[in-house]
């Protein structure tokens, strides 16, 4: 299955032209504050090509994500939607897919979610009904069959979105992950946002075996970067996260300077990986998490050269 040639979105549009693009990130507030979203979209707007709009990051409960990327498409930004198996089944699924496209919506990325026991409603059940492959699945059906999953009853109207899936380069064992996301890319997916690249070898390792198997041919693979913005983030992160990998080498490197410095140097290290993975084969772009940092991220786009 080749890459869609027919673009649904501003998104899908520079993709298929071939620009490098970058995408930015935007985690809604735990209440209905809309000028937290507008101000931390204002400090996106211009600097990046779309936003992701995460779904309850962390497991805590937020603005919703369709809800929030309406907020976003008002602004003139585009949005991308995340959508967890974590808090749907199949019918809440669809019925969002739905509900986004009509309020204008076309970019979605389906995701497993962060387990519920990491945020403020533990007593809460995971629904996981289908996983994310499915979910793909389930979005590429809709939008090229107009039928539900497991469905032949045909729905009324378009379904355009532009289908995006998550990717961890590092997570063991490596050799497996070209291939999952081989898988992922027969499901539907359209785009791929990989977890954050702090280990520049293992991202060319993984990125070799994905040309060699033709996938950058067939998805966009936009390649993740997380600022650190202190020596105890870039501790935590080594530590703490799954499915993460910061080399020995950066945790001391921004260890060594002075604290009111460490953001800097993080500025400095995400500069240094940009160039580095603009040069690797088969990277469509770049997906920059500066979790609640925003404000920061015109900054970063001109220091690493990614000015749009």
């Amino acid at each position: 299955m080749e890459k869609s040639s027919v673009a649904v979105s501003r998104l899908q549009e520079k993709l298929n032209r071939g620009d490098f693009v970058v995408t930015g990130e935007l985690g809604p507030p735990a209440g209905t504050d809309v000028s937290i979203v507008e101000e931390k979209a204002r400090h996106l707007a211009g600097a990046v090509d779309a936003v992701n709009i995460t779904d309850n990051q962390t497991a805590i409960v937020r603005m919703s994500s369709i809800a929030t990327g309406k907020i976003l498409l008002d602004m003139g930004i585009e949005p991308i939607i995340q959508m967890t198996a974590r808090d749907r089944n199949r019918i809440a699924i669809q019925s969002d897919i739905l509900g986004a496209v009509a309020l204008g919506l076309r970019n979605m990325l389906f995701v497993s979610g962060d387990h519920q026991s990491f945020g403020n409603q533990v007593y809460s059940r995971g629904v996981y009904d289908i996983d994310s492959m499915q979910m793909l699945k389930a979005a590429r059906r809709m939008r090229d069959e107009k039928k539900l999953l497991h469905s032949d009853a045909e729905m009324k109207g378009d379904v355009p979105v532009f289908i995006g899936a998550a990717a961890n380069p590092f997570a063991p064992p490596h050799d497996f992950r070209p291939l999952r996301l081989k898988k992922k890319a027969e499901a539907g997916a359209d785009f791929i946002q990989t977890q954050c690249i702090y280990d520049i070898e293992i991202f060319k390792a993984y990125m070799e075996q994905v040309v060699d198997l033709g996938l950058h041919e067939k998805l966009h693979i936009l390649a993740g970067l997380m600022p650190l913005k202190s020596a105890p983030m870039a501790r935590y992160m080594s530590e703490k996260v799954p499915g993460v990998v910061v080399p020995d080498a950066l945790v001391k490197r921004i260890s060594g300077v002075e604290k009111k410095r460490a953001a800097d140097e993080g500025i400095e290290i995400i500069r240094e990986l940009a160039e580095q993975v603009k040069e690797v084969k088969g990277v469509a772009g770049i997906h920059l998490m500066a979790v609640e940092w925003e404000h920061r991220v015109p900054e970063i786009i001109e220091k690493a050269g990614l000015r749009l």
